[in-house]
């Protein structure tokens, strides 16, 4: 873990040297700072020399090259929160803990580019004069070499003294679940690009339920919050309305004010479809500026090749999302994982690898069928609960009648589970305490009823398989025989998959890779338990 939580890395090279050098300066401040790592850009500024008040980096074609080389850099370290201040004039949201600067950039003895640092820092953001400055040097691995002073000759096509246009008031749209070096790239451009005001809408509601893994976007408040907090951050000076967008339109085709909108190359398509609704109502055209993509080199073969939200929620798959409940009734050994799942979701499968793996399955559904036998703990009170008109001739319950008593009922299904359940739960904890005497590690309880019966306190985790809502009802379709509306009333009188993901550590989803389990990004849990993820054939 880095030492620091926040830092401020002060870099004052020519801005055209910065995309040589951006992965070995981040690699080295990674090291230093968990984050946030802020970045000030001052070109020309001696930091050792006489004291010189903060100034924002000049706003041209050079500056958005150093920030795409910047934000990819921090992209390669996943996790860190990069964010290239383009203006000072307030208090940082996160207060730096450690100032930086690049050794190469700052010859000569130590101290009084230190006491620049901190001299810098207090006018600029209000930090403290006493925070520690250190000096880096550049990690090798990310550094492609070259003078810190950059290339004399620059970009041979592009003017050195071009600037960017500017409006008074820009307009971006976008999700913007887990920030990510793209979203921070496409956000500075519209700082820059702004004058007086940003109009940033967020898509939420309907405008979500097609993208990948809607069960992990990030709550909408959640995601403007951390929206809002960047962007004061980068520049404070500039007023933000930041509004959840319903359509894929919002604001932008009716405010008179706007001027620009910022696009990406996959949503130019989207920007000229704001004009031509802006012409429809009365109001002029907005100026379309775009901004590229950026490539993410580590993608792999189902994520997308440029640095998205949808890659980052699928790599959160198999990874603990929140740290297990502590039972302490529970015994630490058999560890045991809850797991859970919509009609169609591929739960049992998994269930069945991970039984191969090493893990003692329990089925949650064998047990419920076990407990309707006539000798069983829930025979008797079920028919006495629900007549003698539920048995067969052979004295057995038969489930479809029963069924039908509860069905759309739901005091009747209450009082049904209310029997059942504690029942299934009393088997299910003595194949339980059969694994420990078998002297096994893990067990899995898979249980399509587990949260809405409340057996998390048997579990260690839950871990929850998911499936787009198309795909469970192809799955059903094909698997029950049932037809297209009896699949979607199936699904819809369960628990939705968002809900269950809110009550999970683990999520797994089998539309891409049906054999992708923890093992594949193994987490911790809490000490001393036995790891869930040691499932190997014959593990005990």
């Amino acid at each position: 873990m880095p030492p620091f939580a926040s830092g401020l890395l002060v870099l004052t090279a020519p801005l055209p040297a910065l995309p040589r050098r951006a992965a070995g300066l981040v690699a080295a401040a990674a090291g230093l700072v968990a984050g946030p790592l802020y970045v000030h850009l001052q070109p020309g500024l001696r930091l050792g020399g006489p004291a010189a008040g903060p100034a924002a980096p000049p706003a041209g074609p050079a500056l958005l090259r150093a920030l795409a080389a910047l934000y990819a850099a921090a992209a390669a370290r996943r996790g860190l929160d990069l964010r290239v201040l383009l203006g000072p004039g307030r208090r940082l949201a996160r207060q730096p803990r450690v100032l930086l600067a690049a050794a190469a950039e700052a010859p000569g003895p130590p101290e009084p580019v230190q006491l620049g640092l901190q001299r810098l820092a207090a006018a600029a953001y209000g930090c403290p004069p006493s925070l520690p400055a250190l000096l880096l040097g550049e990690d090798a691995a990310g550094d492609t070499g070259g003078d810190p002073e950059g290339d004399p000759e620059g970009d041979p096509g592009q003017d050195p003294d071009a600037a960017l246009p500017e409006f008074l008031d820009v307009a971006v749209g976008g999700t913007f679940d887990r920030l990510h070096g793209a979203h921070r790239l496409l956000l500075s451009a519209c700082c820059l690009l702004a004058r007086r005001r940003l109009l940033a809408g967020v898509a939420d509601g309907e405008l979500l339920r097609h993208k990948v893994l809607p069960e992990l976007i990030e709550p909408y408040e959640l995601r403007a919050a951390k929206l809002r907090e960047f962007l004061e951050d980068v520049k404070p000076s500039l007023c933000y309305d930041i509004v959840p967008l319903a359509d894929p339109f919002g604001p932008a085709i009716t405010d008179p004010d706007l001027q620009c909108l910022v696009v990406s190359e996959e949503t130019h398509r989207g920007g000229e479809a704001v004009n031509r609704k802006r012409l429809e109502n009365g109001l002029a055209e907005l100026a379309l500026y775009e901004i590229q993509l950026m490539k993410d080199p580590d993608h792999s073969q189902n994520e997308e090749e440029k640095i998205s939200s949808s890659s980052l929620r699928q790599r959160l798959l198999g990874t603990l999302l929140q740290p297990p409940r502590r039972h302490p009734a529970l015994p630490l050994r058999p560890y045991v994982i809850g797991l859970t799942g919509g009609t169609g979701s591929g739960k049992t499968s998994i269930a069945k690898l991970l039984g191969h793996l090493g893990a003692f399955v329990i089925d949650a559904d064998k047990l419920g069928h076990a407990v309707y036998v006539p000798g069983g703990p829930a025979y008797e009170p079920v028919v006495a609960a629900f007549g003698a008109e539920i048995l067969n001739k052979d004295g057995t319950i038969n489930r479809k009648v029963l069924g039908a008593k509860v069905f759309g009922n739901q005091e009747q299904l209450k009082r049904l589970t209310d029997i059942v359940w504690p029942e299934i739960a009393q088997m299910a904890k003595e194949r339980v305490r059969e694994a420990d005497a078998q002297g096994k590690a893990v067990c899995v309880l898979d249980a399509a009823v587990l949260l809405e019966a409340g057996w998390q306190d048997m579990v260690h985790e839950v871990w929850t398989a998911i499936i787009p809502e198309e795909e469970a009802v192809r799955r059903i379709v094909a698997r029950d025989g049932l037809t297209e509306e009896a699949a979607r009333h199936r699904l819809q009188s369960q628990m939705t998959n968002r809900q269950r993901v809110q009550q999970s550590q683990v999520v797994l989803c089998t539309l891409w890779e049906p054999h992708r389990l923890p093992g594949d990004a193994p987490h911790v849990p809490a000490p001393g338990h036995t790891p869930p993820w040691a499932l190997t054939p014959g593990y005990s």
